[in-house]
């Protein structure tokens, strides 16, 4: 099965740029049907979808936050990284990433999500 840990600064300040890595393991997944995708989770809006990538780097992003969001990952270590930059409190949530098997053939492997607060 395959295990995706997230990491990153667990505070930040409004304005900042935060950066969350996961690393994906358990699982080799370099065919173009596999994606890497970021959830969010907030008290007001449940669970809100940002965006996803592909083993072969496509990117896709969420209407009302890709002005924000930037996603980039490293095959040669098994991670993605989601950047969301100006943040403000309302980003504060406990952000998920998830691998995502675009044929179908499995359903999707979450991380345990990781708490990212944002405040002043």
């Amino acid at each position: 099965q395959v295990q995706l840990q997230e990491s990153g600064p667990g505070l930040v300040k409004p304005s900042q740029t935060v950066s969350l890595t996961c690393t994906v393991s358990g699982g080799a997944e370099t065919v173009d049907y596999y994606y890497w995708m970021w959830i969010r989770q907030t008290p007001g809006k449940g669970l809100e979808w940002m965006g996803a990538i592909g083993y072969s780097g496509v990117t896709y992003y969420s209407p009302s936050l890709k002005s924000r969001t930037s996603l980039f990952r490293d095959t040669s270590k098994n991670q993605f990284t989601l950047e969301l930059s100006s943040v403000i409190p309302e980003d504060t949530a406990v952000y998920y990433c998830i691998s995502r098997d675009g044929a179908g053939t499995r359903g999707d492997y979450w991380g345990k999500g990781t708490l990212v607060t944002v405040s002043s």
